[in-house]
Formats: C-alpha cells, sequence, structure tokens
C-alpha cells in the first residue's frame, strides 16, 4: 500500500465522521506530532454471526479493514466468529466482561437483562431501516442507547440494519389465527414473548439443529433473516411456505458494541476513524441485502418456495398483543419507557410522510413491474 494511498483512506473516513475532529486530524497526519500519537493498538472484536453469513459477519470484518487501512496498520482488529471466543448470545458480555474489546451483535439477545436492549435493535411493530437510521443519526437514538448501556460499561455505534425481514418459513399455511396455536415457531426472544400471547410456541434452537428438527417435524416454523442468507440453510426443501412480512424485525439495527472505557482511551483522531467506519459499515450491510435479496427470492421460488403474505387477522392481533406487551414493560422498566417513547413519537411522523411519498411511488412502480413495462 502506497503512503498517498492510505492517506486518501484516512482522508475519506475522517471527513465522513461525526464532528469537526477528524477534518482536523486528517489534515495534519503527516505531522510528526500526530504520528507519536498514532500507537500500535490490536484489539479482538467478536461476532454473533457465524462465517457462511458473508453479509452478516462480512459488514465486521469491512469495519476492521477500514480501520486498519485508515491507520496503516496501527489500529488492527481482529475478527471473531460465534463460538471462537465466546457464542453468538454472549458476544455483548464478553465486552462487559473484558474478554474482548469489542462485539458485533443484535442488541435484543440481551432483553432477558432488561427489555430496554431489544428497543434500539428491533421490537415489533417498530421503525424500518429508514426510520431507524432517521432516529439513530438525527433524532438523538444513539445518544439514548448509550445512556442507557453506560450502566454495562458499554458504547454501541449501528454497524448494519437487514431491512425488514422475512416472516419465516413453515410447513404449512397460516389461513386464521388458530393455525397459531401449538405452532412450534424458532423465533428469536422478545419477539417469541409477543407471539406467545397468540398461542404461539417459540423454540430456541442453534444454527445448526434447525434443519433437522424442520426435516423432523419437531418444528412447525422458523424464521432466519431473508431469501439470501436463508437460501444457504435450505429450509425450502421441508418448509415450502415462505410468508412475508417479518414484523417483530422491521428494520433491525445491528451494534458494534465497545468497551466505553477502551474506546474512549484511544486517541482521539482513532476515535474518529472508528465512528465513520462504523457508518460506513452500517451502510454495507443493507446495501448488500438489498442487491442480493431480490436475486435469491427468484432462486428460491424457482426451487419451490411458494410465497405468501400473513392474514391481516393474524397482523392485527399481532400489533395488539405488541402494544399489551409494550404497556406491562413500560410500567415496570425505565428505560425501556423511555426509549419506545422516543421512537414512538418519531413512528407516526415517519409514515404519514413515507405513506405520502414512499408507498405511492413504491405501489405505483410496482403496477408498471406487473404490467412487466419496466
Amino acid at each position: 500500500m502506497t503512503k498517498s494511498k492510505a492517506f486518501d483512506r484516512r482522508s475519506f473516513l475522517t471527513r465522513a465522521s461525526v464532528g469537526g475532529v477528524a477534518a482536523a486530524a486528517g489534515a495534519t497526519l503527516a505531522a510528526p506530532a500526530i504520528a507519536q500519537e498514532s500507537p500500535t493498538i490490536n484489539w479482538r472484536m467478536t461476532s454473533s454471526f457465524p462465517k457462511s453469513t458473508d453479509t452478516l459477519y462480512g459488514t465486521g470484518e469491512y469495519f476492521c479493514k477500514l480501520v486498519e487501512e485508515a491507520t496503516d496498520g496501527k489500529f488492527k482488529i481482529q475478527s471473531f466468529s460465534a463460538g471462537e471466543i465466546v457464542g453468538g448470545l454472549q458476544a455483548a458480555d464478553a465486552v462487559t466482561e473484558g474478554t474482548v474489546e469489542m462485539a458485533h451483535t443484535v442488541g435484543y439477545y440481551y432483553w432477558g437483562k432488561d427489555p430496554a436492549w431489544a428497543v434500539g435493535s428491533a421490537v415489533p411493530f417498530s421503525l424500518n431501516y429508514r426510520g431507524m437510521n432517521a432516529w439513530n443519526y438525527s433524532g438523538g437514538g444513539i445518544e439514548l442507547y448509550n445512556q442507557f448501556l453506560e450502566q454495562y460499561g458499554l458504547y454501541a455505534l449501528p454497524g448494519g440494519n437487514t431491512g425488514v425481514q422475512m416472516g419465516g418459513w413453515f410447513r404449512k399455511e397460516i389461513n386464521s389465527l388458530e393455525d397459531l396455536k401449538g405452532l412450534k415457531f424458532r423465533v428469536g426472544g422478545f419477539a417469541g414473548y409477543v407471539l406467545e400471547r397468540l398461542g404461539v410456541v417459540p423454540q430456541q434452537l442453534a444454527g445448526g439443529d434447525i434443519y433437522p428438527a424442520l426435516e423432523k417435524g419437531t418444528l412447525d416454523a422458523v424464521e432466519f433473516t431473508g431469501p439470501y442468507d436463508d437460501e444457504k440453510l435450505g429450509f425450502v426443501k421441508v418448509a415450502p411456505y415462505y410468508y412475508a412480512p417479518g414484523f417483530w424485525e422491521g428494520g433491525p439495527t445491528v451494534h458494534f458494541f465497545f468497551s466505553k472505557e477502551k474506546l474512549e482511551g484511544l486517541p482521539k483522531h482513532y476515535q474518529a476513524i472508528v465512528r465513520a467506519a462504523a457508518r460506513a459499515a452500517d451502510n454495507y450491510m443493507i446495501a448488500s441485502y438489498d442487491w442480493n435479496n431480490p436475486k435469491a427470492l427468484m432462486r428460491l421460488v424457482q426451487a419451490g418456495a411458494k410465497v405468501r403474505s400473513f392474514p391481516p387477522e393474524f397482523m392485527s392481533a399481532a400489533f395488539d398483543a405488541s402494544n399489551t406487551v409494550y404497556d406491562e414493560m413500560s410500567a415496570k422498566h425505565e428505560w425501556f419507557k423511555k426509549l419506545w417513547d422516543s421512537i414512538k413519537a418519531f413512528r407516526s411522523e415517519h409514515y404519514t410522510y413515507t405513506q405520502l411519498v414512499d408507498f405511492q411511488y413504491d405501489y405505483y412502480m410496482m403496477q408498471l413491474n406487473g404490467q412487466k413495462r419496466l
């Protein structure tokens, strides 16, 4: 790597970061004083995702690469997949305990500690990707979430978003609420807690156990992410009904969780680079999924997937159940209420605007597509 190329990367990242400190650092990177303030640092990052998920896990690697290149190799972060250091569901705990300096994971994995963990990532009928992006970067979401996380010694930055996910793979069609009763559904913790109110029996299984359980009938349904990731796991062979939308993950934010002490101990220009790289990684993930999911969905349909929408009766009942849960949790958990009230106040504004602009444009474009005019 030539010196000029390294300077260009650094210059780009620092200009992209929030605040003026990055630009100031980028303007004087060649000065001896700055060189003396660029120590060699090695961190470890544990991910909640397997290496086979090249977009989820790969976004963490992309972040590490940006940081290393922008510091001329002075600041290296080694990424470890789920299970290499700790299990995927213990990633944030490993940061709090000092095992690693940072993690790439999803807040709702830890909702059992406090349901507020989930609000910053995704809860049913929350914001979509654009809404979460607006709330995080312009609506004070990052700052509010970090006020909550301070008690755990953590500082979080958005580090990816899948966009609205699919609702999962089902062995049988879902035509009414009755079809949900007793349904053994592999679905994440907080969403499972809400769906349990409708008669669903939530199941927690490790990734490698899902397909055999579906094949044997131990599971009736499973949700994972979306077409690009789901295609790799072969669910279409044993559970052909592919439902949408995954209303419990309308715009799930994946975060980089840092040791607050370690992050604040970095030189200021390193901190600026970390922020800029995290924001670049945040965009990288959604762009990758938006590009790959449509193609993967077409391949899945050709392989036998029967795409369906959840019945309106189900969606309405799930919305009501979600609101009941939110009222209960707001009454018991201070930080859940603070975070949820903040998102809820913006949610109506966001969808009023997108209904006027985005929905009408998308609806017209979908009509043209249906008419084979695109």
